[in-house]
């Protein structure tokens, strides 16, 4: 079953095993931080760097690998509900998927740790060079990296791999192969209720830790847009169809995309997880830069500008890849879909266009969740530090960051879409 499933779906593992090293990575360069920064004089003012991001890095790649995994095995309930119409019983089918996690974690890992190690030593090398740490200071690597790092991997690949298998192994073989093959309707209450409390919490959490410290708020800030970036992905089919009766009125094309979304609104959904979460990031750091300099007139140290800049960088940059492959992951396993378009009649340019119209919603989507999540943590702040509710950011940083999140969602949707098309349709169908 396992072979089988490996086989079956070898683009469908790329993803998740990619966002694992990334993790791996992410983790251990922030355990070399810690051990590194042991030695730092305490009045330097960054002792605590090292388990924030540790910490940060830990939380986030709960979140994200999570996802990540859960998309790749729940792209597999067909095949699921096929091997419990032959007679597996539910433990066997978790019992597999659990093995399948593991498969593709312990190898991502063990590339993702050296990898880690050299961003570890970049990075470090990068404070020394900004005086954010003493010159003859060195970059030491945790004792503990390899076994906390396959724990975090392993661990949340194998809870975001059970999650997605729950429902799909304990089904009546039936109903399992019915559910696979047409989408059943009525379902998510409980996760939208779980979203709509986690943003109800964030915005909460927001407001009280306004009162505190800038040091103490900035760092609180990260989990309260952590937190509020999952509500937000939770409640992802109901965000993507907000758009929709828009997008029905650009003619047939756009009303085969409102479809599409409407039917894999759940799917696409785990990517805005993490493309939220990049959104979020990047907006709450540059925007508090920005308006800061642009109230008091005086622009941050370059030490401080380039430690929280490369930080929110590294957390960007892993979010943005785990959503591009959540969404490769996606459209995998639309390639007969697309196909099946085609050969109803359907031009390339044509399906192609429905591929954009629907990256269209995705990104809107992204771009309006992401930026509600950083405004509800930014704005206390900045009325608390700068008694200013206004944010201030330059036209030129604002359309970047438009056509970031854009290119990031075509190079997820319409890429694989637009490589897919230039086969034979009856091939892929096939």
């Amino acid at each position: 079953m396992i072979r089988q499933a490996f086989r079956a779906n070898p683009w469908a593992f790329l993803g998740p095993a990619a966002t694992q090293a990334l993790a791996a990575a992410l983790v251990t360069t922030g355990l070399g931080l810690t051990a590194s920064l042991d030695g730092v004089p305490p009045d330097n003012g960054i002792a605590d760097l090292g388990i924030i991001f540790t910490l940060s890095s830990a939380y986030l790649t709960v979140l994200v690998v999570g996802v990540t995994m859960g998309t790749a095995i729940a792209g597999q309930a067909r095949d699921m509900a096929l091997v419990r119409t032959i007679g597996a019983t539910p433990g066997r089918v978790r019992r597999a998927i659990a093995a399948q996690a593991v498969l593709v974690a312990l190898p991502a890992t063990a590339a993702g740790i050296p990898l880690g190690l050299l961003a570890g030593y970049a990075w470090w090398h990068g404070l020394a060079g900004a005086g954010v740490v003493p010159s003859e200071a060195t970059f030491r690597v945790y004792g503990g990296t390899v076994p906390i790092a396959y724990a975090v991997t392993v661990g949340t690949s194998l809870l975001g791999a059970l999650v997605a298998a729950i429902r799909p192994s304990r089904l009546r073989p039936s109903v399992a192969l019915t559910e696979a093959l047409v989408s059943r309707r009525g379902r998510g209450r409980v996760r939208t209720a779980i979203g709509v409390l986690l943003l109800a919490g964030g915005v909460t959490l927001a407001v009280v830790i306004s009162g505190f410290d800038a040091a103490t708020a900035d760092q609180a800030g990260l989990f309260v847009m952590l937190a509020m970036c999952v509500g937000a992905g939770l409640l992802g089919p109901v965000l993507l169809r907000v758009t929709l009766p828009v997008v029905r009125r650009l003619g047939p094309v756009g009303a085969l995309a409102a479809d599409a979304v409407t039917a894999r609104a759940r799917s696409l959904s785990g990517a805005l997880v993490p493309l939220t979460l990049a959104v979020a990031f990047a907006a709450f750091t540059v925007v508090l830069g920005t308006t800061t300099a642009h109230v008091t007139g005086v622009a941050a140290p370059a030490a401080d500008r380039w430690l929280e800049y490369s930080g929110t960088g590294a957390y960007t940059a892993f979010a943005a890849v785990a959503a591009v492959n959540t969404l490769l992951t996606v459209m995998h396993a639309r390639r007969r879909e697309l196909a099946v378009v085609r050969l109803a009649g359907g031009t390339r340019g044509r399906t192609l266009a429905v591929v954009v119209c629907e990256a269209l919603v995705v990104t809107s989507t992204a771009l309006a969740a992401g930026a509600a999540v950083a405004a509800t943590t930014l704005l206390p702040l900045l009325h608390t530090a700068l008694g200013t509710w206004r944010p201030w950011l330059p036209v030129s940083w604002l359309v970047a960051g438009i056509a970031g999140t854009t290119a990031l969602v075509f190079a997820g949707m319409v890429g694989p879409a637009a490589a897919a098309l230039r086969r034979p349709p009856i091939e892929v169908a096939g």
